[in-house]
């Protein structure tokens, strides 16, 4: 897991926001923002700087791009 600030997550997803990289994105029971990949690579982000309206908003900006997502309140 890694831990980083929302600004700092977002960069780093940027090269992968493409339905062909991500297979789905969702946040765990812990608050902890999920990107799983094609590959089969899970990478979980402890995001420490945001609260979950803003979580929730870039689930909504995944799906937008096309990437499966799950809402929060399905959790």
């Amino acid at each position: 897991m890694k831990t980083c600030a929302l600004i700092d997550f977002m960069a780093e997803m940027k090269p992968w926001l493409d339905k062909e990289y991500i297979r789905n994105a969702y946040i765990d029971a812990k608050g902890n923002f999920v990107l799983q990949f094609f590959d089969g690579t899970r990478n979980v982000y402890a995001i420490n700087d945001c609260s979950k309206q803003q979580l929730k908003k870039v689930l909504l900006d995944l799906r937008h791009n096309g990437i499966h997502t799950v809402e929060l309140s399905s959790l």
